[in-house]
């Protein structure tokens, strides 16, 4: 595990071990943050189109046929 990987981790971990409400407040407060939102929202795109099967698409043409 690298020292990158080991932080994360760390940081999961206290995350999940906040109570619900917690979670969900520091949720919001990260998608407050216009620029952080929109990468969010590109990786769970990409995550999403790894896991469809058919032949690789490029991420440009996946989203304009998503519409997004």
């Amino acid at each position: 595990m690298t020292a990158t990987e080991a932080t994360a981790e760390v940081f999961w971990t206290a995350f999940k071990a906040l109570p619900k409400k917690e979670q969900e407040a520091v949720i919001a407060r990260l998608l407050r943050d216009e620029e952080f939102a929109e990468d969010l929202l590109d990786i769970a795109l990409i995550a999403q189109a790894r896991r469809e099967p058919g032949e690789d698409v490029p991420l440009r043409d996946y989203l304009a046929h998503q519409g997004g």
